[in-house]
This record gives structure tokens, C-alpha cells and sequence, in this order.
């Protein structure tokens, strides 16, 4: 008998033992979850898991997707090109405010920021006061722009009107970070009232301090016709318990951003105010700033400086009119050369009484900026500047005075230390004339100053 055929013999592996279940099926306690939470079995299932039932509810928006990644940016605002050294940072409206049509609003407070670099400092090694400037008109540019175009209706570009006095508390350092914060405090009919905040803030020691406060104001043009000056909607209330109340009742009249009714009043008294003074500002400067053969020094023609500028492309908006921080900037580089002419020392912008924008520059005009002393303290000198533009491809249209402004400048030694000025010597009767008018805003400035020094003490 033949020996039986080799069989295979089968080698089966044992499979690991399933962890123990550690409750019963509908009490959510499965291997490595927690308790179930107030929920059934299923749900927890589908919360914790991506099952296709919570899929499809995902899909169909009836459960939430899961929240993002922390960021690194503080609450409430959205940074705009990490890492770039130039970066804004605008606040970001609250969770609840997702709505449309004219109940949704914009902020009524932005914040930009950006480091100085060497091309922005002046001859003394700090940031320029043209370029402290500019930033301060972009910061309300974009903010009274937005809040003009905040309600369906014709859209509109925010042009600069009027920038109130700004002073510069401080001198700001190149490599510093400039955060530039800018907030709607009124708007009238036709105008928004911007005030601006500049913080420079050390990077290696995180100091922080105060540079510059300004007020701007700013006129809505419409976009199909720049010379029609549209209505600008009101601020109002956009704070977290205001928006849900919108939300929960369309039908409800928004609230007026101001707490209290002086605040409104306060806003008209400013808004007439400047209105008042623009227009004789304009009607009063029809003179034009005339060059003086060998004038003697101390003497207004000896120190007057005129600078002559084609405007291009880059000075403009996306309409064709010259942004007016780059305006504000040339003022200031001729009203220091002015400054320097005169006291033949590092000087430095310690203020701007007021810059009035009478009328737009347009692109491809040739602008003249002229400035010359009115008036000089014992460590301070005041100096205007008047911009006048020629559109010399526009036969139609005249030379015209665009802009006019007070700087206030002080002298400084290497060490930093205020020295004396030269006092001016006026010699016409005109020269005269402004003299005594820049004595009285000098005086009328420093009783303000002393005022408010008695009222904090």
C-alpha cells in the first residue's frame, strides 16, 4: 500500500485581542474617548468621527465646520502681508456683524503700520516730517473712503480737504515701527472728520511713544463725475450688542456712534469752524512768492524757496488726482529748506498749523511750491507755504492756487538741543502784515498749551 500524499499543513495567525469595551453601546464610553456628554450613542459617534451622515450635514450647512487654526495676529485684526517689513492691520468686525445692504456697516477705527527705513530719514538721521505726514493722510484716505462707500449708492473716492493742526511730540528713529491709528469722530453732510494717532515703537525694547496727533477732513467725490461732491452716511453704532439687535430686528434704526449729545455738538462747532477759516484762507492768498536779487540775510526774501515739481503717475490716485500726502510731503521738504536757509542749522517740523486744499491737482500739471518766514520767536519759526499748479497741456484752465499751509520749525544743535533762532527782519509793508498775524497765532497757540498744562495740573 502506497504511503498517503503529503498534506500542506496551514499555519493560522492569531489576531490580536480587540480592546475591552469599557461601558455598554449607547453610553459613549468607547477605547479612548471620553464620556458621552449629554449625547446618544450615534451622535457621539458622528461628532467624533467624520461619518458620512456628519458629512452631509456638514455639507449642508447644518453643522458647523470645525474652527480654524489659531493665528498668531491679535484678536480683532487682519494683518496684510506677513513679513513684509511694510504690513497694515485693520479691525476686523465682530463675528455677528455678517450682513448686507445698508444696515451693514464698516469700522470706524483702522491701524496701519509700517518700519522706517533709511530713504525715510531726513538730514539729522530721523524720519522725515513729509514722510510722517503721508502716512497720516493714507491712514485717513483709507478710513473716510471706506465709511463713504459703506452703503449701496454711488461709490466714491475720499479727497483730503483740510488737515488741522498736527503737532510732533517726538521725534521718530529710523528702524522704528510706525503704527498709525485713524478714527472717524463726525461726519457732517458732505464731510468725515478723521482724527490720527502715530505711535513709534521700539522693536528691541518694545517702547512705545506717542509722535503725532492730527485731524484731517475729508470731502466725498463721486467717481463718475470728480467735481459732484456727494452726501457721507452716518456712523453709527457698530459695537458687538448693537449688530446683534440688527440683526435680530432689520427693521431697526441704527444707532448713532456718539455717547452723548455735546459730542455732536462739539463735531458741528469744529466742522464750521474749519469751513469758515478754508474759505478765507483761499481768498486771501492770491499773492505769488516773487525771487529777490542779493537780499540780505535775517530778511524774508534772503530764505524763501520755491521747488518745482511735474506731477506723474506715481503722485496720483487711480483717478488722476496727486494724493494728498505726497503734496504734504513736498510742502514740507520746501518749508525745511526755508527753516535751514534761515538758521543755517539742523531743524526740525515741530508743527502744521493748517493745510488747506482748495481745489484738485490734477496729473501732468506743473506745481510750484513756495515758502517763505512770516514770523520767528525766540526758538521757533514760522514759515508758509503756498501751492500753486499750471495744467500746461490746458490751455482752457489758469494757473490756480491749490494749497496753503503755517509750518512751525525749531532749531537744533548736533546734540540735539534746541538753540536760538534768528530773528526775522521784515521790510515791506506786507511783510509786516504777516509778521503780526504769525505773532498772534504764536501767542494765541502758546496761551492754548498753558491752558491745558493748568488743567492736567
Amino acid at each position: 500500500m502506497s504511503a498517503p500524499p503529503n498534506r500542506r499543513r496551514t499555519f493560522w495567525k492569531r489576531r490580536p485581542a480587540a480592546a475591552p469595551r469599557t461601558g455598554r453601546r449607547g453610553s459613549g464610553r468607547w477605547p479612548g474617548g471620553g464620556a458621552r456628554a449629554g449625547m446618544r450613542g450615534g451622535a457621539s459617534r458622528e461628532a467624533a468621527f467624520d461619518s458620512p451622515l456628519a458629512i452631509r450635514r456638514r455639507l449642508s450647512g447644518a453643522m458647523a465646520p470645525p474652527p480654524p487654526a489659531p493665528s498668531m495676529a491679535p484678536p480683532g485684526l487682519i494683518h496684510s502681508a506677513p513679513g513684509l517689513p511694510d504690513t497694515c492691520a485693520l479691525p476686523q468686525p465682530p463675528a455677528a456683524a455678517t450682513m448686507s445692504g445698508p444696515a451693514a456697516e464698516t469700522p470706524s477705527a483702522i491701524q496701519i503700520c509700517r518700519i522706517m527705513r533709511p530713504d525715510d530719514a531726513n538730514v539729522a538721521g530721523n524720519v522725515h516730517g513729509g514722510t510722517v505726514l503721508k502716512m497720516i493722510e493714507e491712514a485717513g484716505a483709507i478710513i473716510s473712503t471706506r465709511h463713504c462707500n459703506s452703503q449701496n449708492g454711488e461709490r466714491c473716492v475720499a479727497a483730503l480737504a483740510r488737515v488741522e493742526r498736527t503737532d510732533f511730540l517726538s521725534p521718530m528713529c529710523i528702524g522704528e515701527v510706525a503704527h498709525v491709528s485713524a478714527e472717524i469722530t463726525y461726519t457732517s453732510k458732505h464731510s468725515v472728520e478723521v482724527q490720527v494717532h502715530v505711535m513709534s515703537e521700539n522693536i528691541l525694547t518694545g517702547t512705545k511713544k506717542l509722535t503725532n496727533k492730527a485731524t484731517l477732513w475729508y470731502v466725498p467725490l463721486s467717481l463718475k463725475n470728480v467735481d459732484k461732491v456727494l452726501e457721507v452716511p452716518p456712523v453709527v453704532d457698530i459695537s458687538p450688542h448693537s449688530l446683534q439687535s440688527l440683526l435680530q430686528r432689520p427693521t431697526l434704526k441704527p444707532k448713532m456712534m456718539y455717547s452723548r449729545q455735546e459730542q455732536e455738538e462739539e463735531g458741528r462747532k469744529r466742522y464750521e469752524a474749519q469751513k469758515l477759516e478754508r474759505m478765507e484762507t483761499k481768498w486771501r492768498n492770491g499773492d505769488i512768492v516773487q525771487p529777490v536779487l542779493n537780499p540780505e540775510p535775517n530778511t524774508v526774501s534772503y530764505s524763501q524757496s520755491s521747488l518745482i515739481h511735474l506731477v506723474g503717475p506715481s503722485d496720483c490716485t487711480l483717478h488722476g488726482f496727486v494724493h494728498g500726502g505726497v503734496t504734504m510731503k513736498l510742502m514740507d521738504e520746501v518749508a525745511g529748506i526755508v527753516a535751514a536757509r534761515h538758521c543755517k542749522t539742523n531743524i526740525v517740523t515741530a508743527s502744521v498749523d493748517a493745510i488747506n486744499f482748495h481745489d484738485k491737482i490734477r496729473k501732468g500739471c506743473v506745481i510750484t511750491i513756495s515758502g517763505r518766514m512770516t514770523f520767528t520767536s525766540n526758538k521757533s519759526m514760522e514759515i508758509e507755504v503756498l501751492v500753486d499748479a499750471d495744467p500746461v497741456v490746458n490751455n482752457f484752465v489758469k494757473r490756480y492756487r491749490a494749497a496753503s499751509a503755517f509750518f512751525t520749525y525749531v532749531s537744533l544743535s548736533p546734540e540735539g538741543k534746541s538753540l536760538p533762532v534768528p530773528q526775522l527782519v521784515p521790510e515791506t509793508e506786507d511783510e509786516k502784515k504777516r509778521f503780526e498775524e504769525g505773532k498772534g497765532r504764536y501767542l494765541q497757540m502758546k496761551a492754548k498749551r498753558q491752558g491745558q498744562v493748568e488743567t492736567q495740573a
